[in-house]
């Protein structure tokens, strides 16, 4: 919030991702009152390697596991039991293997609540993230755009804790803070010395538990909320990002957008914040990620600041969308067409995931890609044109998204199908293949050696219930992919049936064609 959309780098969209999507605009909103760039997260996870009868990925993740209980019940201190320890094999036909390095350790307490922290000695600065197993697809129709609104609301502080307050100790201390929602979580974090950890936790803490709910704060947000609405219809990409998605995921729980509409915000009364706050956050849908230069006595100090915290475990329907060929668009006189054509593709689970990063990254990723070059380089039709991949938990997305002159639109959507029937019908070649492999492989390196980076990657996989693989078992996963495992994956996300959200001076009738 806060920011006019910009289009990302390869390495911005890999941040975190650990081969998951890159998220078009419109699908994760982010703000801390003046903050705003939005982020594209991912989810990602992991079934059983089918590529390799010997041993699971499962089997090849370390990872360790502790509960955390009171000693009495009038003591908060922790007691560590260590549960379990999965072996990081790499195995051979008689089981063998060799343990690597503990990327993570996981903590449950007695409440529910998870911590997962990832030590990086090397830095001076720490990293903590308090992520809600809530998110957009969650609400009523009477709650539409409540996730995102109690991310604005909780940063009012609580009644120890004002929204000065609040900020004028982050920035007295150089903190770097924000928030961000999406359809499937909610994220805050903040980022500070190592040595300031227990304010940024303090604050945490105060503001998802206790939050106040100052009518007169609600009012005043409420604007803010509307604005960024505003704001968002302004802008054409954004636009056509939500229509696509109405277009692909129609009554489906993904469809409704995470900020809500401008009657569900203004029609939202402070009770039903509350029931929706209460209802969603609990500990039992939270993760706290910490990552960076850790101190000793941290799981203490989570237990000290969450320990007392009560609620229900939540719930989440899980439906698998009906996508059927349709053609979306926000008729305006612009003087680019904005136009995004993809259909349904592979879940976030799916095992089929890294062949569909390497073949996405071959279409659209980077400035050697197919449509890059064919489009822009080649003919010069368009500046902006790039893929992207949408994995949920219950359905999955793939499309494209090219800005042009609406003369230029038919012309530009041909050679957009046809580049992905090339795809489907025929694969990429080894060259493309190896390249892709390299891109991604090296982004990944890159995206995760900072503190922010490695939280987010770690709160995100843990908060969808995702597989922790290390880096050396993602660089494993991508360089097994194999030429008939991409011409596979290629066949399920790209071969329809199509739909299109777009913005320009057109009707749908005028792009039917290019979704039959």
């Amino acid at each position: 919030m806060g920011h006019a959309p910009k289009q990302r780098t390869a390495n911005e969209r890999f941040v975190g991702c650990m081969l998951g999507s890159k998220k078009p605009h419109g699908l994760t909103r982010r703000s801390a009152g003046q903050h705003g760039r939005r982020e594209a997260p991912a989810d990602e996870g992991s079934k059983r390697n089918e590529r390799d009868p010997k041993r699971s990925r499962a089997e090849r993740v370390q990872r360790s596991t502790t509960d955390i209980r009171s000693r009495t019940p009038g003591d908060r201190r922790p007691e560590f039991v260590v549960k379990e320890i999965e072996a990081s094999g790499f195995g051979s036909e008689n089981g063998s293997y060799h343990r690597a390095p503990m990327e993570h350790e996981l903590t449950t307490l007695p409440n529910g609540l998870r911590l997962i922290t990832h030590h990086m000695p090397s830095t001076r600065s720490v990293a903590v993230g308090c992520w809600i197993d809530t998110g957009s697809r969650d609400e009523t129709p009477t709650e539409a755009g409540a996730s995102h609104f109690l991310e604005h609301l909780l940063f009012k502080g609580s009644e120890d804790w004002s929204a000065r307050r609040i900020s004028e100790t982050l920035d007295g201390i150089g903190a770097r803070h924000n928030a961000f929602t999406s359809k499937e979580y909610t994220c805050f974090w903040t980022r500070m010395r190592d040595e300031d950890l227990p304010t940024g936790v303090e604050i945490l803490a105060e503001m998802i538990q206790r939050p106040s709910f100052r009518q007169s704060e609600i009012d005043s947000e409420r604007n803010v909320v509307l604005e960024e609405i505003n704001m968002n219809e302004d802008d054409p990409t954004d636009v056509a990002h939500e229509e696509f998605i109405n277009a692909i995921w129609d009554g489906h729980p993904l469809a409704p957008p995470v900020l809500g509409t401008r009657d569900s915000i203004n029609d939202m009364s402070r009770s039903t914040i509350h029931n929706y706050w209460e209802r969603r956050y609990t500990p039992h849908s939270v993760v706290v990620a910490v990552a960076g230069n850790l101190p000793d006595g941290l799981t203490e100090m989570i237990g000290d600041r969450f320990g007392d915290w009560q609620g229900e475990a939540t719930e989440r329907e899980f439906v698998a969308p009906t996508v059927r060929s349709e053609v979306r668009v926000t008729r305006r006189d612009t003087e680019q067409a904005h136009l995004i054509i993809g259909s349904q593709s592979i879940t976030r689970d799916d095992e089929r995931r890294f062949a569909l990063s390497l073949v996405d990254h071959i279409l659209g990723g980077g400035m050697s890609s197919r449509l890059f070059h064919e489009i822009r380089e080649t003919r010069g039709l368009a500046y902006a044109v790039h893929s992207f991949r949408l994995p949920f938990s219950d359905a999955g997305a793939s499309g494209t998204y090219v800005g042009t002159k609406p003369g230029q639109a038919d012309e530009v959507l041909k050679i957009v199908r046809d580049q992905l029937g090339m795809v489907v019908e025929s694969g990429v070649t080894s060259e493309e293949l190896d390249r892709a492999k390299g891109h991604v492989k090296g982004s990944l390196a890159i995206s995760l050696e900072d503190a922010n980076s490695r939280m987010n990657l770690i709160g995100r996989t843990e908060i969808v219930g995702q597989e922790h693989l290390t880096v050396d078992q993602i660089v494993e996963a991508i360089s097994a992919v194999t030429h008939d495992e991409v011409v596979d994956v290629a066949k399920v996300a790209y071969d329809g049936p199509y739909v299109i959200g777009a913005v320009g001076p057109f009707d749908s009738q005028d792009l039917e064609e290019h979704v039959e």
